[in-house]
């Protein structure tokens, strides 16, 4: 049981990834803390997790600085202490910057960005506190290599990566270790609502990406949660302020 008994909180928990981190962490003994601003999915990854499992599900707007704040406060209040932070919560802003309204360049730095700053703040304060605990944050490999038509999204992203390596420079001696995965494309929900919205089929539109993989195939939500278990885990003692991709060898180009 790699986390037996670690307080865990997890962001956008009602999501593809979300919902396979859930999953992984429970069934690993986690005590989890699951947020989302979507009540019916985190309700329905409640649902998944294994028998016996000890959750709390925390409703609320990651744009909203306050909640960032308390969602910590809450885990901390209810438990004692926050051993495991997963800042998996996040947007895809499509267009180039001639097609990027200033709503969806707000709202793409409130959530993928302004939200983890918020909770890692909050997190690393009761991190030092009791000189222990990891984070991990999901940026992407567009925020390391910069690909065409997605401005806001590369950019907060870019940043979610930057400010990963900043903070585990920072706190490394408080015992806390920070890193982020860098996820390419992945099976979920949002990638294939994407596509209908775009006005694809999802099912052939993921058929052809998995063809520009060199694995053969785009990754399942649960490749992801598996990278993220390892780097909140003990196995991952010595790792702070890495951004691993896992991209299957794909290029962003």
């Amino acid at each position: 049981m790699m986390f037996a008994d670690k307080i865990t909180v997890v962001t956008g928990a009602g999501g593809g990834i979300g919902r396979a981190i859930a999953r992984r962490f429970a069934g690993e003994g986690a005590i989890l803390v699951l947020a989302d601003a979507n009540a019916k999915s985190v309700a329905e990854t409640a649902a998944m997790l294994p028998a016996g499992t000890t959750y709390t599900i925390v409703e609320g707007n990651l744009c909203d600085k306050a909640f960032c704040q308390s969602l910590i406060d809450q885990a901390v209040e209810r438990y004692g202490r926050i051993d495991i932070l997963i800042n998996n919560a996040g947007i895809i802003t499509r267009g180039t910057i001639l097609e990027t309204t200033d709503e969806d360049w707000a709202l793409t730095l409130d959530v993928n960005l302004s939200a983890v700053f918020y909770t890692c703040r909050s997190a690393i304060r009761h991190m030092t506190a009791q000189q222990s605990g990891a984070i991990v944050n999901v940026a992407s490999t567009w925020g390391i290599y910069a690909g065409p038509g997605h401005p806001a999204y590369i950019m907060s992203k870019a940043a979610v990566a930057s400010l990963t390596k900043c903070l585990a420079r920072d706190h490394a001696r408080d015992g806390i270790r920070v890193n982020a995965v860098c996820p390419n494309e992945v099976n979920t929900p949002m990638l294939r609502t994407g596509f209908a919205k775009r006005g694809f089929d999802p099912d052939k539109a993921v058929e052809q990406l998995n063809e520009t993989v060199p694995l053969g195939r785009i990754a399942e939500p649960e490749d992801i949660a598996d990278c993220i278990a390892f780097l909140a885990s003990d196995q991952a003692r010595y790792v702070a302020g890495a951004t691993l991709e896992v991209s299957g060898a794909k290029a962003v180009y």
